[in-house]
């Protein structure tokens, strides 16, 4: 036994203390959760544990709960305010640390969210947030050559970058890639585009959603100056889950394409309206390896017949906090090229690359 006045019993006592601060989770079916609240949204109660890590649970199966630390609490009519929260006979009692607001008791369905201060310092950033914040993305630059019978260089280079808020989502993209080749001194280019554009999605519902872009397009060897395509249209959210999401989309859009077509032929422009579908989706695989994938399918509406395809698809992994490992790859179709040239165009790149956050 140690003796109430020495320094082993005042650290038996602080250890045995520390060990019961902790916020306490009682579920319906008897089990008991303890460790420290992140957050609780419409359904889940987020709480990282010391043994189980980070764990969600359902709230409609919470019968308990009992918090240590000081929550923002969410109330039924909208206001916020910092409390410890414990249940007594079924309902919740909330009791402010602010000696001007009164303490509260209210039934578990009423506690519309529960954030710590971590998670409400980054929810307020989202609530009106400057327009170069919120920007995270990764960047890609790729060379490689040989050198001896044959000289080739190729220079690859891709860049995604999104900005996601409570109301909206802006995305950016760019990819190009530039090759040459000399075979007996004789020396050519092999392969040259660019690709790029941006996208906002506004929300109108939490499934529904409006949906714009701006699309830029170069390809030499499809004799292609400039393609240039602005559409709109709408977009529903069919899946969304922790690890990932899946947005369908479709629209009207304009395409305006001007060729440099094998002489003798002259350059030419074509203009025409579309009506677009397709899908974007992302996935994360683990801790580390992030999936992206999107689809468009461009049916040509002033030359009915004709169309176009783009789909993308690339994935990320995180090596270092900083550093990536990304693979891209991009596949352009059109079912009317101009004379002479392929109707599909196939562009991959591969890489180390630095991720970025704002």
């Amino acid at each position: 036994m140690y003796s109430p006045n020495s320094p082993k019993f005042a650290l038996f006592f602080l250890t045995a203390a520390a060990a019961f601060a902790a916020d306490q989770i009682h579920m319906k079916n008897g089990d008991r959760v303890t460790g420290s609240i992140i957050k609780k949204d419409a359904k889940t109660l987020t709480i990282k544990t010391d043994l189980f890590g980070t764990v969600t649970l359902p709230w409609d199966q919470v019968d308990n709960i009992k918090t240590d630390q000081v929550l923002n609490v969410v109330l039924p009519e909208g206001k916020t305010v910092k409390a410890k929260l414990d249940t007594q006979e079924g309902k919740v009692a909330v009791a402010t640390t602010d000696p001007n607001v009164p303490a509260a008791t209210v039934e578990p369905a009423g506690i519309v969210a529960l954030r710590n201060d971590a998670e409400q310092k980054a929810y307020e950033r989202l609530l009106a947030p400057r327009l170069i914040d919120l920007w995270a993305g990764n960047a890609t630059i790729g060379w490689a050559g040989t050198k001896g019978n044959a000289e080739t260089q190729t220079f690859t280079m891709g860049l995604t970058a999104a900005r996601v808020t409570n109301t909206d989502k802006m995305t950016v993209y760019f990819n190009a890639i530039r090759a040459n080749a000399e075979v007996n001194r004789i020396s050519a280019r092999t392969a040259q585009a660019i690709r790029g554009g941006w996208g906002y999605n506004r929300n109108l519902t939490k499934k529904l959603f409006v949906n714009t872009f701006n699309d830029y397009e170069y390809d030499r060897f499809q004799n292609l100056d400039l393609r240039f395509v602005l559409g709109g249209g709408l977009g529903y959210a069919a899946w969304q889950g922790e690890r990932g999401r899946l947005d369908l989309v479709g629209g009207a859009a304009y395409n305006r394409e001007k060729f440099d077509p094998i002489r003798p032929q002259l350059p030419f422009v074509r203009n025409s309206a579309e009506a677009y579908w397709g899908n974007d989706f992302r996935y994360r695989l683990n801790t580390r390896t992030n999936l992206t994938q999107s689809y468009r399918m461009f049916n040509n509406l002033t030359n009915t017949g004709n169309y176009r395809v783009n789909f993308d698809v690339g994935a990320t992994t995180q090596v270092f906090k900083w550093l990536t490992w990304n693979i891209a790859l991009s596949n352009r179709f059109l079912s009317n090229p101009v004379p002479g040239r392929q109707k599909n165009d196939f562009l991959y790149t591969t890489g180390f690359g630095i991720s970025f956050a704002r």
